[in-house]
């Protein structure tokens, strides 16, 4: 049988550090591909204008699976201004280059799990009864639909005029914004489809029945905003009643739900959202396990057998510029164990996933975060490990 062939996306920053340690980790364990590196991030925009060539695109329409580090994006003029000077007058518009895979490849299922790992000294804990404390063992599964949403990119700044004709014709924005000067108004659109919303509810529910979660929770706002999440979760408990009647369906607002996530985090399995609040509640969860730094996730379209796996951490360029790295791979080899898993290599994904947790909860090798340090350059001094000491840990126990 010929390797698979796995497209590795360094993109900008920490992303190549954690990257190579996660590819140790994956030859380590056992995991037997070939890598082709794939042009994306901030540098291909400054010298080229698109921080996602095409000829990125056609890897990964070839060999279907990206392993992709991390991303800087930024504002709009900030990146105009970054933009080399022969395209400048090209008209030229930033946008993520992430966000344009998702949707050119229709990677709509995000998938982003969220687990307490034993003696991490990071983990939430509350205050119990007298003066005890207690760590509640955090199990939740947040799925984002990923092409949708707030992230669609249908917005304007000055809206062209028939766009503004047709807003006016709502008769709470002619109200409330038919005195504002057009050149004044910038829009952002929500837009949610039928279809895209049962996508992401049927993978919620599907995950929680195959592995044993309780509940599916919508999280969104359908008090306020009533046509988008208030479809969400009309089609959920039409699904849930048909399809699911074991699965218990609850509701939550998106604010009341970060004040719960320290009330009782543990009582949440799988919790399914739209774009903007499936990325909020992912990281408010993750703050709950460690951090960003054991923040893993997977994007997928299950048609066409396409998927890209990254840590939700971003480019971090300053730690970039360190000598030594010094930031945490967990997150990056975590997101390397969903490939696995999507892939159908359970076995090997198992046995990394083993050592990272013995690692962890060994407590002999602990990067920065871990050791609740701030991330300076001399925290290897202090007894950090570096990026590179806590693959090697990992692929000790592998």
């Amino acid at each position: 049988m010929s390797k698979r062939t796995i497209v590795a996306l360094p993109g900008d920053g920490i992303g190549k550090a954690v990257l190579d340690e996660t590819i140790r980790v994956l030859d380590a364990a056992g995991f037997e591909a070939d890598y082709v590196e794939g042009d994306i991030g901030w540098e291909f925009w400054k010298s080229e204008g698109n921080p996602l060539p095409d000829r990125t695109k056609e890897l990964i329409k070839k060999h279907k699976i990206g392993l992709f580090g991390a991303i800087t994006s930024k504002p709009k003029d900030a990146a105009f201004e970054e933009l080399s000077p022969e395209l400048q007058s090209k008209g030229l518009v930033y946008s993520s280059p992430i966000v344009g895979l998702r949707q050119h490849f229709g990677l709509d299922i995000c998938m982003r799990p969220c687990r307490t790992y034993k003696g991490n000294p990071l983990n939430f804990i509350r205050r119990a009864q007298g003066d005890n404390f207690d760590e509640p063992e955090i199990d939740a599964v947040i799925f984002r639909q990923n092409t949708e949403g707030l992230y669609g990119g249908v917005e304007w700044s000055d809206p062209p005029e028939q766009v503004y004709e047709a807003l006016m014709t709502h008769p709470k924005f002619d109200k409330n914004f038919g005195h504002v000067p057009k050149d004044e108004i910038s829009v952002s659109t929500r837009i949610f489809t039928k279809n895209g919303t049962e996508r992401i509810l049927r993978a919620a529910f599907n995950h929680a029945k195959k592995y044993g979660y309780k509940s599916v929770t919508v999280c969104e706002k359908p008090n306020v905003i009533r046509e988008t999440s208030g479809m969400m979760f009309k089609m959920a408990q039409e699904i849930q009643k048909t399809d699911f009647p074991e699965i218990e369906l609850w509701n939550t607002n998106i604010d009341a739900q970060m004040m719960w996530l320290t009330k009782n985090p543990e009582d949440y399995g799988v919790i399914v959202a739209g774009n903007m609040f499936g990325d909020i509640v992912s990281d408010g969860f993750a703050g709950l396990i460690g951090g960003l730094g054991f923040a893993c996730s997977a994007q997928f379209n299950p048609e066409t057998g396409i998927g890209v796996f990254e840590p939700t951490h971003g480019s971090a360029p300053k730690y970039a510029d360190y000598e030594t790295s010094i930031v945490n791979p967990v997150a990056m080899i975590e997101s390397a164990c969903m490939m696995l898993d999507f892939i159908e290599e359970n076995e090997i994904a198992k046995k990394i996933r083993k050592a990272v947790a013995e690692v962890i909860a060994e407590g002999k090798v602990r990067t920065y975060d871990m050791m609740k340090m701030r991330g300076t350059a001399n925290v290897i001094n202090e007894g950090a490990a570096t990026t590179v000491e806590m693959a090697d840990a990992v692929i000790a126990k592998l």
